[in-house]
């Protein structure tokens, strides 16, 4: 008798959890893997990461990189303050960070442009050239284009190593030709470790491309920026974090480069 009313507790005791768990997901939604440690969130703040991923794919992270970066920013912190149980305010940043994402990169309208004036265009591509494109409003203008290449970090590591100082050098060159280009250094870490620990790593790594720059002497602070985005918003999927040095893991321990013009 005695076993029977045991199995019988057993049984209900699972019932309970389950029905729990199935309350706890109503009206939530799955995120991206990357985003532990949850793997439901509200909508609000997945359909916020799928506006960035959106806005990524339309490539305005290139034509607006300050303003998209910001947006992403927002998005993060929005992730940061519901796994510190402020649902409402995580919601509430979400739907604002949706607001920016939509406006990013509004159209020029044409009159708004002197037509005696070139327009000066920087961007990243693979070589630094310079290229004539022609408008629909038959007006040629010049394209400076710019590529600064990026560089890559030993695990767990912000010290810059042989090869990426010789890249730096390459890229200070491009910098020194083009004075008025201003650049922000991202930093970014593999998905071992925790999302706080990899977050100041890759601040790290950033201030050690920033002071490399600096300490050569052919460019000013005021033209650098820096930032740390930890693990999120790999360059490739880790499939076994635990995997160190797979191919995902060595692309994600990088520095990128994004040219912001003012």
């Amino acid at each position: 008798m005695k076993a029977i009313t045991a199995s019988k507790m057993f049984i209900f005791i699972i019932a309970v959890f389950t029905m729990g768990l199935m309350v706890g997901c109503a009206g939530m939604e799955k995120g991206p893997d990357y985003r532990g440690p949850y793997a439901y969130y509200p909508p609000a703040l997945v359909d916020a990461d799928r506006s960035l991923d959106e806005a990524r794919t339309a490539g305005k992270d290139k034509a607006c990189p300050a303003e998209f970066n910001t947006a992403k920013d927002m998005v993060d912190k929005a992730y940061q303050v519901y796994l510190a149980c402020h649902t409402q305010e995580a919601i509430d940043m979400a739907n604002e960070a949706m607001g920016k994402i939509k406006a990013l990169c509004p159209a020029v309208k044409q009159s708004a442009i002197k037509e005696e004036e070139p327009v000066v265009i920087v961007v990243a591509e693979p070589k630094a050239q310079e290229k004539v494109v022609e408008l629909a409003s038959e007006r040629k203008e010049k394209v400076v284009v710019l590529a600064l290449e990026d560089v890559h970090f030993n695990f767990d590591k912000s010290t810059l190593t042989n090869e990426a100082q010789a890249i730096l050098k390459k890229d200070l060159q491009i910098l020194q030709d083009n004075p008025k280009a201003k650049v922000l250094i991202a930093g970014y870490t593999s998905a071992s470790g925790t999302a706080e620990y990899n977050m100041k790593l890759s601040e790290r790594r950033a201030n050690a491309v920033k002071d490399y720059l600096v300490a050569e002497g052919i460019i000013t602070p005021d033209r650098l920026s820096e930032i740390g985005y930890g693990k999120t918003d790999p360059a490739m999927y880790e499939a076994t974090p635990k995997d160190l040095y797979s191919k995902a893991a060595k692309a994600n321990m990088r520095v990128l480069f994004t040219i912001v013009v003012k």
